[in-house]
């Protein structure tokens, strides 16, 4: 079975260099051929045989061979790389806020409210329950606060809206699955171009918030069905799918998907997912997927 290794940098620093990808090659079984995705940025390598090597041991291998770079590094089965189906975290992941705590900040809780969102992100607390916690400390707030978050606070990773343009652009279906709050997902959702989003519904009467979220609460578990709906719906399996996310509450999500990538997540998830992007932006999804630069959209 032919497999590939995506060696990725960020597009600031385009630290993926001739010297490292012939290195990297040079400790690949059958020492195969570059093929740059974006000069200096991201660069692949298909290989075959020795599959019995775990992708661990090739990954192991290239990185001994080119250094502490600030690279990522990805093995990843050559068939089906190109995926019809993008489900995508929000909070930390599509953009760089966790809106939970972007609103707690505004009641004068921010830095409780903050260490909660941290504690569940890293997995020590159960997410539903740090959820209702959280919100009940934010009962009373003005609910133009969510507006004044939006346009005052929120802004996007690098590479948000090209992933979701250009995989749209290519046949896929994309879906922003946050365990967020869905007056932000709507709001996102439409400014990325996301196919649908879903989040968890604040309640809100007499223009405050009353300090409760709707039940069921979408968390771990439902971020799941979520990815098993949706790729049903369009005639897919998980297999189909690509999924990002950050936090605890990503991993099943991220693990279901036929390819589940970690990005700038939290040890917990860095460490379970398939793929880690720790120094490449949202377009490292691309790469992954083996689009050139020139046919990114959007």
């Amino acid at each position: 079975m032919q497999s590939v290794l995506v060696l990725i940098s960020n597009a600031r620093d385009r630290a993926v260099t001739d010297k490292m990808v012939r290195a990297a090659a040079d400790v690949l079984p059958s020492a195969p051929d570059p093929n740059w995705l974006a000069r200096n940025v991201a660069c692949e390598l298909a290989f075959g045989g020795e599959e019995n090597l775990p992708r661990e041991a090739h990954i192991a291998s290239v990185r001994k061979a080119i250094g502490a770079v600030p690279v990522d590094i990805a093995v990843l089965p050559a068939a089906g790389r190109r995926k019809q189906l993008l489900l995508a975290d929000m909070d930390s992941t599509i953009i760089g806020q966790e809106c939970i705590d972007e609103l707690g900040a505004l009641t004068g809780l921010g830095e409780q409210i903050a260490g909660i969102t941290a504690r569940a992100m890293r997995g020590e607390l159960d997410f539903a329950d740090a959820l209702r916690e959280r919100v009940a400390l934010m009962r009373g707030l003005d609910a133009a606060s969510i507006d004044r978050v939006i346009a005052e606070r929120i802004t996007y990773n690098e590479g948000a809206r090209t992933l979701v343009q250009t995989m749209k652009a290519n046949g896929a279906y994309t879906a922003l699955v946050s365990g967020g709050f869905s007056a932000f997902t709507a709001h996102v959702a439409a400014h990325t171009g996301f196919d649908e989003h879903r989040g968890n519904r604040l309640d809100i009467a007499d223009g405050k918030i009353c300090g409760t979220v709707a039940e069921p609460i979408l968390g771990r578990s439902a971020k799941v069905e979520a990815l098993d709906e949706i790729s049903r719906s369009r005639g897919l399996s998980a297999r189909d799918a690509i999924a990002v996310g950050d936090g605890a509450n990503d991993l099943g999500m991220l693990g279901e998907a036929g390819l589940g990538v970690a990005i700038h997540a939290k040890p917990i998830v860095a460490e379970a997912a398939q793929v880690r992007i720790d120094h490449g932006d949202l377009t490292a999804l691309l790469f992954l997927q083996g689009y050139r630069v020139d046919q990114f959209a959007g």
